[in-house]
């Protein structure tokens, strides 16, 4: 069975939340717990099961950038357990921001169980390590700090944003109170932008 992987609200300082955005209600999911704080990549949201995918959308239309992502369930699906899923950025394809060193164009950063949990942050990387996946860069991690987030340095000509989530577990029903992003002022998010313009492809660390 597909489940399309929750909205991320936003933080109440993220400078690109929008009228029609949904804020986080409160910081209380988040006060008195251990956090991590990681780049939010400029990709396609995208979910591989042991024998299916999909984007956040559901809309799966032909693209060079899935055509990628479905070989790459193929490269893994088999040790994905019946009933779970690995949530990740699909970052083959330019789309508002061009990467130049990106480690692998799958970054997993979250693995949901069979009971539709959000498993705790250091099984994702676990999994990730065990799939040869990069996660996305760690900014900050400890309790969570209010101050300490408003004062991260942001380059908003290189990075989208960020996402906090607590390290520990979280249900699909305790998500929008958890996990919170911040997005830069003016970011693009429409899937028509980048499914509709010529395709370019993100360079690897490594590539000449």
């Amino acid at each position: 069975m597909r489940t399309k992987y929750p909205s991320t609200p936003h933080l109440p300082w993220s400078p690109g939340l929008q009228n029609d955005d949904r804020r986080i209600p409160d910081l209380s999911g988040l006060t008195g717990q251990e956090v991590v704080v990681t780049e939010k990549l400029d990709g396609e949201n995208t979910s591989l099961y042991r024998g299916d995918l999909h984007a956040r959308s559901l809309d799966m239309r032909p693209h060079p950038s899935r055509t990628w992502v479905k070989a790459e369930r193929g490269r893994i699906g088999h040790e994905i357990p019946p009933g779970w899923r690995l949530c990740g950025e699909n970052v083959y394809a330019v789309h508002s921001l061009r990467y130049e060193a990106l480690d692998g164009y799958f970054y997993l950063f979250s693995v949901w169980d069979d009971q539709n949990v959000s498993r705790p942050w250091d099984e994702v990387r676990a999994w990730a390590a065990r799939l040869s996946l990069p996660t996305p860069r760690e900014l900050y991690r400890g309790l969570w700090d209010e101050a300490a987030l408003r004062a991260l340095t942001i380059d908003t000509d290189q990075m989208e944003g960020y996402v906090v989530r607590v390290t520990s577990a979280v249900p699909y029903a305790e998500f929008g109170r958890r996990v919170a992003k911040w997005v830069r002022r003016g970011h693009v998010q429409t899937d028509a932008h980048w499914l509709n313009k010529p395709m370019e492809a993100n360079g690897l660390k490594g590539e000449a």
